[in-house]
């Protein structure tokens, strides 16, 4: 069958047009919600023409959106996509009742999440008008070895997961200080027994306490973490993980775990 002998090859510019496309999206972040198209260029490391190029190709599918001042921002076709994601939405839809239950009783932040690779993808986050102010936010990423979701994630990881994590110096956030690694073997290892991880952590302002337990799918599958973010001041870490514990059966129940 003849071709035009361009079929396959890569643009001018050296990468395939759909990570190009893709390093578009990924300019924008917490800190960068809208960006001009200059910001846009030099974010992606891309000529202003072919920025934008594709901002337009993406503005025509509506991944991007931009405002009267020429500012661009992600779409809400992107929403209405990430909506299908099985380990985000869809565990989200069975999980807010007992998170709604958590949030009423303790009126403080109740997270769930999943791992993402090397870190803590936060699927959804209900807080209390008086909850202690934290960065975390729904869609925002964690560490796995520096907050209770994300041990709670780590220890029921695969083992290679562990290793990867562990082979390397890891630190604390936001303090900055070693974690041996025998130490963090015992911490995930009593995670694992007792199906419950208690993180405590000293920010600027206030010191927080994480009470995180998993959540199950079909075959005891791990499918994310369900977790409570409280000040210290007011934590009883172990009564508060027994509400966590059986929300987070409540929820693997209802996605056939048991």
């Amino acid at each position: 069958m003849p071709t035009n002998g361009k079929r396959g090859r890569r643009p001018a510019h050296g990468e395939p047009v759909v990570d190009r496309a893709l390093a578009l999206l990924a300019a924008f972040d917490a800190d960068h919600r809208t960006l001009s198209l200059a910001e846009l260029s030099r974010r992606c490391e891309m000529p202003p023409s072919s920025a934008l190029r594709l901002a337009n190709r993406l503005r025509e599918w509506g991944a991007l959106e931009r405002d009267d001042a020429g500012r661009f921002c992600v779409g809400l076709r992107l929403l209405e996509v990430a909506t299908l994601a099985p380990r985000g939405h869809g565990l989200r839809q069975v999980a807010l009742p007992f998170m709604n239950d958590l949030a009423e009783v303790t009126h403080q932040h109740v997270q769930l999440a999943v791992r993402d690779g090397m870190q803590a993808l936060l699927v959804e986050r209900l807080s209390g008008h008086q909850a202690a102010p934290v960065d975390y936010r729904t869609g925002g990423r964690l560490p796995l070895h520096s907050t209770g979701v994300g041990l709670a994630l780590l220890a029921f990881a695969p083992r290679e997961v562990q290793e990867e994590l562990l082979a390397k110096p890891v630190y604390s956030e936001p303090d900055n200080r070693l974690i041996p690694a025998d130490k963090l073997r015992r911490t995930l290892a009593e995670v694992r027994r007792e199906r419950l991880a208690i993180f405590r952590r000293q920010d600027e302002t206030v010191a927080i306490v994480s009470v995180a337990a998993p959540i199950f799918g079909r075959g005891e599958v791990l499918a994310g973490v369900l977790g409570v973010l409280v000040p210290k001041r007011v934590a009883q870490p172990r009564h508060l993980g027994l509400a966590v514990q059986t929300a987070a059966r409540g929820i693997s129940r209802e996605l056939g775990a048991w």
